[in-house]
């Protein structure tokens, strides 16, 4: 076994494992980064397509979330709004109704190079070494002085670790002994993962023949597979596609995708059925995401508990995910922001704290 010793080891190179690595790597730490996949991003995906690049994960961010905003303008995203113009669909078992007005969407961001441009941007600015993917973490154990990880046959000693990984995948597949509170180990694995039981499907087409019919490609439906639909379309109307989530299925692949399809036809019409492209990506099957029975994980008020920043195994272990922010939390700025707080944290455990002596006056001398 290879011991490398450290001051910091983040775990995950999602959104906030890489904003925790940056900050502390500009604070002057030796740190490492640690990500089991073979790509950075987390739940930010993009995929190239030959109509353009497709979200599966993070679509959006918003006004007031300015972490995203500046690293969209530093990494040249090309960030441009979602169109709102046109009317919504609602579909019942009764059949389709039209309403006047996008009713369900909000003014909100896009961006033009894929949501994941921004995690690999932060991953190329950052040095090689830093940085090691397919390197999943099984187990973290605490000697007192140190923090021990143990990743493939690799082991490594840190002052501090991170853990930028939804807190239910953690305990799902980190080993953390029995060093951590009781209460603390069933908050972890109660709390959701956010979009972590939700499979995302994209329709792509040649053309976004909607608009022309005056609807926003914005729908609700109370029949489903498709729970809602959102216009996906890129600038210059490439890629043309409509985008929606589903809620857990027990239908296979095949069988969603045709139901998908019936639904789009039901509610935009014949141009409907014929999608270019059709792309499923269930995210309970992301291993690195989604723990077994992410599904029954309902309670999304223990998103940004307390706990998840009070530091624990001996004040070395810090949360950084989404589901532990103290705002935003299930957004890309939720990410960014816990990424930041945790490393904020970390620097400040290492900064001695100052020391108070009494001072003496004239007049106590006079005494």
């Amino acid at each position: 076994m290879t011991a490398i010793d450290n001051d910091v080891i983040v775990v995950g190179a999602g959104a906030a494992g890489l904003r925790a690595t940056t900050d502390l790597h500009h604070a002057g730490c030796d740190v490492v980064c640690l990500e089991a996949r073979d790509r950075v991003g987390g739940r930010l995906l993009s995929i190239p397509t030959p109509e353009g690049v497709l979200d599966l994960g993070a679509t959006w961010f918003w006004d007031g979330e300015h972490r995203v905003a500046d690293l969209a303008a530093g990494s040249d995203a090309a960030p441009f709004p979602q169109d709102l113009h046109g009317d919504t669909l609602v579909h019942e078992s009764r059949g389709v109704r039209r309403l006047r007005g996008n009713l369900i969407d909000q003014p909100a961001w896009r961006f033009g190079h894929g949501a994941a441009h921004l995690t690999t941007t932060m991953a190329d600015a950052l040095p090689t070494a830093l940085l090691r993917t397919d390197s999943p973490v099984r187990a973290v154990r605490s000697t007192g002085d140190a923090i021990v990880v143990e990743s493939g046959d690799t082991t490594l000693r840190a002052r501090h670790v991170v853990i930028a990984v939804p807190p239910a995948l953690a305990l799902s597949h980190i080993d953390f002994g029995d060093a951590l509170p009781d209460a603390l180990v069933r908050l972890a694995r109660a709390t959701p993962v956010w979009m972590g039981a939700i499979t995302k499907v994209v329709a792509v087409y040649e053309r976004p023949f909607w608009r022309a019919e005056g609807l926003a490609g914005a729908a609700l439906s109370r029949v489903g597979p498709l729970q809602e639909i959102h216009d996906m379309t890129g600038p210059d109307d490439l890629p043309a596609a409509l985008f929606g989530f589903s809620p857990p299925q027990h239908s296979g692949a095949s069988q969603l995708r045709a139901k998908v399809t019936d639904q789009l036809r039901t509610l935009f019409g014949t141009q409907a059925a014929a999608p270019v492209r059709l792309v499923v990506h269930d995210w309970r099957h992301e291993r690195w995401t989604s723990p077994p029975g992410v599904e029954t994980l309902l309670d999304h008020t223990l998103f940004g508990h307390p706990a998840y920043r009070r530091p624990a195994l001996d004040g070395r272990l810090f949360w950084a995910s989404t589901e532990t922010a103290a705002a935003f939390a299930g957004h890309i700025e939720g990410a960014l922001a816990a990424g930041e707080a945790a490393a904020a944290a970390v620097l400040a455990s290492r900064t001695p704290a100052p020391q108070h002596t009494t001072a003496t006056t004239l007049t106590d001398r006079a005494r």
